[in-house]
């Protein structure tokens, strides 16, 4: 065999092995992007893909998370995004309608690989798993932050990030360490929602009941009503538990109506209150409290509003 012919036969080998090597190569590529994984949640277990790419998420508290995991998602309800997500408020999201009122079509249309909803949107659970998997992620008020690591461990391993969850959840657990030595010197404080005017009372283990059970900050009342809507209350109530610190969280803010929080506190009971002659009533953020929560934002956001209010 002369050189040339030599030559072209080492060349035509080589090329051989460069190809076989390249089908493999995309072989094992093909495998790894449809893994999958179960996740065991409130409503099912769920084979969910790793690392899908189309997204739809229908809690604010997840959608900040992934935001601060840099997931890209391809559709929100955007009837009533919070302000410091407003950039999913753009035509670079699709809009898959309301919290309550999912656009069932639209999500078709997307054909999502995964879907996440949380307690507003759990009666549909069965409609959204015709379309694409789908998980429900929401947070358990009676145990806030086991249920909320717990959901952010699911994002961790979803998304491959387990190493960023963890030192997020520990830069968390450290800065509530911190807030509980000020907690201490708090002789008792009261969450209410306002809501056109009318007051709702949340104490432990209720939507907003982490200022207690997480913080440390106590009650003014044990036996305050645990539900949704919180416990109704009177401003009657307000001067006989006479409460050091009020929190209020603004309903009508975060969704719009008529009468504000700080319109329905402007009466002489609250004038009463030590919280309102000491200046210690707290106008927290609705967008964390009420909007979203049980997020890798929202929750560091709302441990510092608690701390600054007790410094």
């Amino acid at each position: 065999m002369n050189k040339k012919l030599l030559t072209l036969v080492m060349v035509g080998l080589m090329a051989m092995f460069m190809a076989a090597c390249g089908t493999d190569e995309s072989k094992e590529t093909s495998a790894s992007s449809s893994e999958t994984i179960s996740i065991e949640h409130k409503l099912d277990t769920t084979d969910v893909p790793k690392n899908p790419e189309k997204v739809v998420v229908f809690d604010f508290g997840i959608l900040d998370s992934l935001d601060k995991m840099g997931i890209e998602v391809a559709g929100v309800p955007q009837a009533t995004i919070p302000s410091y997500l407003s950039k999913y408020e753009s035509s670079d999201y699709e809009n898959v309608g309301s919290l309550k009122e999912p656009d069932f079509e639209k999500i078709a249309e997307i054909d999502p690989d995964l879907i996440i909803i949380s307690s507003r949107q759990q009666e549909l659970y069965e409609e959204f798993t015709k379309i694409s998997p789908t998980i429900f992620l929401g947070v358990d008020t009676t145990r806030y932050m086991e249920s909320f690591k717990e959901n952010m461990h699911v994002l961790g391993k979803i998304f491959e990030q387990d190493e960023f969850i963890e030192e997020e959840l520990n830069s968390i657990d450290k800065s509530i360490e911190s807030i509980k030595d000020s907690a201490e010197n708090v002789e008792n404080s009261l969450v209410v929602l306002a809501n056109e005017g009318s007051l709702s009372a949340y104490g432990p283990k209720s939507r907003f009941g982490l200022i207690h059970d997480v913080f440390g900050l106590t009650p003014v009342a044990k036996d305050i009503e645990v539900s949704t809507h919180g416990q109704g209350i009177s401003f009657e109530y307000l001067v006989e538990k006479d409460p050091e610190y009020l929190y209020v969280i603004d309903r009508t803010a975060a969704i719009g109506g008529d009468v504000t929080a700080d319109e329905a506190l402007k009466n002489e009971l609250v004038q009463k209150t030590r919280a309102y002659q000491n200046d210690k009533v707290i106008y927290l953020n609705p967008d964390y409290w009420y909007l979203s929560g049980g997020g890798l934002i929202s929750v560091n956001e709302m441990i510092s509003e608690i701390e600054n209010s007790i410094k």
